[in-house]
This record gives C-alpha cells, sequence and structure tokens, in this order.
C-alpha cells in the first residue's frame, strides 16, 4: 500500500489511497450518465484519470473549462454532439460544472448516440445553480464521493495501525493531500488554503450570494456550536441578518458539502424536540481551519465535539460506499435527555450515543420506553472502527 520514491538519497513513502468507487465501470450503464459528484479537492479527478488509464473502452476526456469542449454542451445541436462523440464508446467530461446548461447537452447525448457511456464530474455547482436536474431525470446514476474515509482507509492500514492516527483525523481531517503531506505544519496551512480558496467558491458564484464574509462568520459560530441545536433566530442576531437568511445560506452550505445537517426524531411525542437541527462539518480539518485550533486533543476543551463530529461524517460515508440505506437524525427531550445518533432503516431504530471519554453514558430510559424496540448502543474510541469502517 506504499510506494517508495528514490528523491536525492532521501525515501518518501506517500500513502496510496485506494477509493471506495476505484472501479467505475460497475456504475457505468449505456445511455446512462454516470455523475461523480462531491466537494472540490476530494479527488474525483484523480479517481476518474486512474480509470481511464485502466478501461478497455476507447473514450475521450474532455474538461469542462475547455472553452472548445464546452461550445459542444453549451448550445448542443444534433449534428455538433454526434460528430463529438464518433468513434468513441465512452464519453468523459471532468469539471462539467463550468458548463452552462450541461444537462440538456448530456441529455442529447445519451438519447442521440446509441451505447454510448459517459462520465461527468463535478462539484455543487451542479446541485446549486440545477445544472443537472431536471434533463437527466431518470437518465444519471449519481456517486458521492467524500473526503477519504476510514473505511476506504482499512484497505491499506490494520485496525491498530487506524486506531494509533484517530488524533490525527480527528485534528486535521482527511482530504486526500492532507494525509499525503509529510509535517502537521504543511497539512494546516493546506487546510487554510481549502478554507481560503475552495470552501465556499461554488456559493458565491451564484447571484444572490454576496461576499463571503457572512458565510466564514456563520461556519464559525456553528464550528463551536457542534453537536448542539442551532437557533437561526440566534444566529441572525448575531451576524446581524434576519433568521431567513441564515435559513438560506445554511441549506446552501448543506448542499455544497460543508455542512451535514441532522434533524430531531419523534413520532409526536409532546417531549420530544423536533423543529431544531445540529450541523456538523464534512471534514473535521476543516472545522479546525474555520476557528485557527490544531491544537492536541490533550490540550483541547471540545475533543468531545471533534469526536462527535468525527463519527457523525465517517458513518454517512460508511452509509454511501456499503451502501447502507438509512434516515439520520438525533433525539433530545426538553429537559435535555439525548441520544446522539439515530439510524432509521430496515424498519427499526438504531440509537447511538458518542463517548470519547472512559465514563459511559446510560441510555435514557424515556427513549426506551418510547421506542422499546430500539438498539441502542455507545460508541468509543475502543469500538468505533466496527461502526465507522
Amino acid at each position: 500500500s506504499y510506494k517508495i520514491d528514490n528523491y536525492r538519497d532521501l525515501c518518501y513513502y506517500t500513502l496510496v489511497i485506494h477509493r471506495a468507487y476505484d472501479d467505475l465501470s460497475k456504475y457505468l450503464r449505456p445511455n446512462k450518465v454516470l455523475i461523480l459528484y462531491g466537494p472540490r479537492r476530494v479527488g474525483k479527478t484523480v479517481l476518474l484519470e486512474n480509470f481511464l488509464h485502466k478501461t478497455a473502452l476507447k473514450y475521450k476526456l474532455g474538461n469542462g473549462g475547455d472553452l472548445s469542449v464546452a461550445e459542444v454542451f453549451r448550445n448542443p445541436r444534433l449534428e455538433t454532439i454526434c460528430a463529438y462523440a464518433q468513434g468513441f464508446e465512452l464519453i468523459a467530461l471532468d469539471e462539467a460544472q463550468y458548463i452552462e446548461n450541461i444537462g440538456q447537452g448530456l441529455k442529447l447525448l445519451i438519447d442521440s448516440v446509441p451505447g454510448i457511456k459517459v462520465i461527468a464530474t463535478g462539484s455543487a455547482s451542479f446541485d446549486l445553480a440545477n445544472k443537472i436536474g431536471e434533463p437527466l431525470t431518470g437518465r444519471d446514476i449519481t456517486l458521492r464521493l467524500y473526503p477519504v474515509s476510514q473505511h476506504e482507509l482499512l484497505h491499506q492500514s490494520n485496525q491498530y495501525e487506524l486506531t494509533q492516527k484517530k488524533e490525527m483525523y480527528l485534528i486535521y481531517g482527511s482530504y486526500p493531500e492532507v494525509l499525503t503531506l509529510p509535517t502537521l505544519e504543511e497539512k494546516a496551512t493546506y487546510l487554510r488554503g481549502i478554507v481560503n480558496s475552495y470552501l465556499l467558491k461554488d456559493i458565491l458564484a451564484l447571484q444572490d450570494v454576496k461576499g463571503s464574509k457572512v458565510l466564514i462568520d456563520l461556519l464559525r459560530l456553528l464550528a463551536f456550536q457542534i453537536g448542539g441545536e442551532v437557533s437561526f433566530a440566534e444566529l441572525g442576531q448575531s451576524l446581524l441578518i434576519d433568521a431567513k437568511t441564515v435559513a438560506r445560506y445554511l441549506d446552501l452550505l448543506e448542499k455544497s458539502f460543508v455542512l451535514i445537517n441532522l434533524r430531531g426524531y419523534s413520532r409526536n411525542l409532546r417531549k420530544e424536540i423536533t423543529k431544531k437541527s445540529k450541523y456538523y462539518f464534512y471534514d473535521t480539518g476543516v472545522r479546525n481551519a474555520l476557528i485557527s485550533n490544531f491544537n492536541p486533543l490533550n490540550v483541547r476543551d471540545d475533543t468531545g465535539k471533534l469526536w462527535e463530529n468525527f463519527l457523525v461524517v465517517e458513518r454517512i460515508k460508511k452509509q454511501a460506499y456499503q451502501p447502507l440505506f438509512a434516515n439520520n437524525y438525533f433525539w433530545r427531550t426538553w429537559d435535555q435527555k439525548e441520544i446522539d445518533f439515530i439510524e432509521e432503516r430496515e424498519g427499526k431504530l438504531f440509537g447511538y450515543e458518542f463517548k470519547y471519554s472512559p465514563i459511559q453514558k446510560r441510555t435514557p430510559k424515556e427513549f426506551l420506553t418510547s421506542y422499546p424496540s430500539a438498539i441502542c448502543d455507545t460508541i468509543t474510541p475502543e469500538n468505533y472502527l466496527d461502526f465507522v469502517a
């Protein structure tokens, strides 16, 4: 799982990361578009290029930033689309979100060229600007790629090695390049670059969002509230904007793979909280970069919050890659009894308490009384790999 490059008499050990979707051929279908979708800088381009290097299909690779390629799909015409694809079995488009009207162009391609297979990669702009949407309804297969998961890392590390590095994942997250950088200083610098250059790029491309300051301020407020319920009104007061604007910005941050929203679970029992949400970050390294805190765990006062964020996002990655079909919630009563994470799947409820310290939490008896068939467990540093990997 490691390759060694000799350079100036030094050995550099570079982690070779095997991604969950390494074999894209399993998802390709004739006259369907395979959309590889996810945050910027998580490895979509590398994944596509590695696949194309191995495939036996005769392919053409284009980039949405190439004006000649964009022109083919921006104002699609039957004869131009057919000429572009002639003689090829697979058309691949990287960074397809840059192409205006890309959904219509891809629809014409798969409707007009018999047997053609198509891969398109894109960031959140696909969804935020509705560039794919309705034109490809029923004609696409969508895969979401995340920062590297514990599930993926277990392919090149054993469980002992992975648990020994858990503090690094909590502090620096798991963007592919972060994992391969040799020093902690380089990791922190890279994450600051993500926050400054890429994190909000898709949102700021929209006409109805002006400037990044309020979004960064909003994210910093949320970074200190991990695991807590969020009040749109309180956030709005702190930012001097109205609650509706806060709600809209949070929705955009969720759609652009910055935040994960968990809503309260209830079967309409009067004591349960249902209307509020909790927010987590797609990557704990990005969260720590936002608040400029890369301190080790033994001098932090937010280790429990980091642990909760880490487990939530890693479980969601596992759900996507395994796949495991579930609806996700938290559970809390007005008198502060809570379950950190609820999965509703297979007609059952699974409740999980997250605890980094050795002190065990008891499942609230109100939850067990209300949902006697629920299965509950506590996730700790001793057993977390079964939960996420």
